[in-house]
């Protein structure tokens, strides 16, 4: 019987440490902010530690690459690219997140950009013009397959639908459209139904991004000055808020994973540089690039609120680790 219990008290201990093991190494792994930059000579892909550290190019060609948004695993990236057709138009491809195995999956002879990966990873949504010149036609909002099949097109308005942003739960898309005489996002359901504007305002408002508990969304706007400034509202588009104020341009803000930052691109140092501000309270805003050259396009990672291996649902506040070994409340 006694050594029946060293037995078991073996393996539980043997549990413990590996469980211990395994939270640790999830406390370990770094979150990550995307983004893109012309330090070397053109647009290309990079990535930094969410304090600024460990700046890395994940893209290393003569073409221009920009936009780039995560996977919802944080496996792989999506980006605009130009250099299928000589910078001659815009397409959208998919690497791994160490910039390997690049591919192009929007294979149009179009304009394509804006991409965005669906929470369930198994879409993309983008804005193309649908004509060979840009300038002959309107901006759409587009949802494809991750590998370019099963195109759709979700706006077919004969104004510019362009920069979509899917809600957390993959229900719903935001986006900016010009269909009122000036420029205001909107939502629409995922299959493109239900579209109705958020922000009804005269100012210019555009890049709109999801709160990743989907009571928000923050946005840029030039409503209260001739620059722009990041706002946030309501999900309904009530409540709308000036979070940045300076007199230098603040756009392109992105949510941090925990809903409690927001990373955004700024001029206020003389050229685009990437910041973090906290999303409520005071700003305390803090730079996380700085080079002589732009840096732009930031968007944020972090394995803790990853879908898989590692998920959050910020829904219920439930944290699921490899699927298999533990939920916490």
């Amino acid at each position: 019987m006694q050594r029946r219990n060293n037995l078991t008290h073996l393996i539980l201990a043997v549990i413990i440490v590996f469980v211990l093991t395994l939270l640790m190494v999830c406390v370990n792994i770094q979150a990550q902010i995307v983004f893109s930059s012309e330090r070397d000579g053109n647009w290309e892909i990079y990535m930094m530690d969410a304090d600024g550290r460990n700046q890395r190019r994940l893209t290393n060609n003569d073409f221009a690459e920009w936009e780039p948004s995560w996977s919802p695993d944080g496996k792989r990236i999506v980006f605009t690219s130009s250099k299928s057709r000589l910078g001659k138009n815009r397409d959208v491809y998919v690497m791994a997140a160490d910039g390997g195995n690049p591919r192009r999956v929007s294979k149009n002879p179009f304009d394509e950009w804006n991409p965005s990966w669906s929470p369930d990873g198994e879409r993309i949504a983008f804005t193309s013009t649908g004509v060979r010149n840009i300038a002959a036609g309107f901006w759409r909002i587009y949802v494809m397959d991750t590998d370019g099949k099963n195109l759709r097109r979700l706006s077919n308005n004969d104004v510019d639908d362009y920069q979509p942003s899917w809600s957390p739960d993959g229900k719903r898309i935001a986006f900016a459209s010009w269909r009122d005489g000036d420029h205001d996002i909107y939502v629409m359901d995922a299959d493109g139904s239900n579209q109705h504007n958020l922000t009804n305002n005269p100012g210019f408002d555009w890049e709109p991004s999801w709160s990743p508990d989907g009571q928000r969304i923050t946005f840029t706007s030039q409503r209260d000055d001739r620059n722009w400034q990041v706002y946030v509202m309501d999900a309904d588009g009530q409540n709308q808020q000036r979070r940045s104020k300076n007199p230098f341009d603040d756009w392109e803000p992105s949510w941090s994973p925990d809903g409690k930052r927001i990373v955004f691109t700024s001029t206020r140092d003389g050229n685009n540089e990437i910041y973090v501000m906290n999303a409520d309270g005071p700003r305390q805003v803090r730079r996380l690039t700085k080079n002589p050259f732009g840096d732009r396009d930031p968007t944020w990672f972090d394995p803790a609120f990853a879908v898989a291996p590692f998920a959050v649902a910020p829904g219920n506040k439930k944290t699921t680790m490899w699927g298999w070994l533990k939920q916490v409340d």
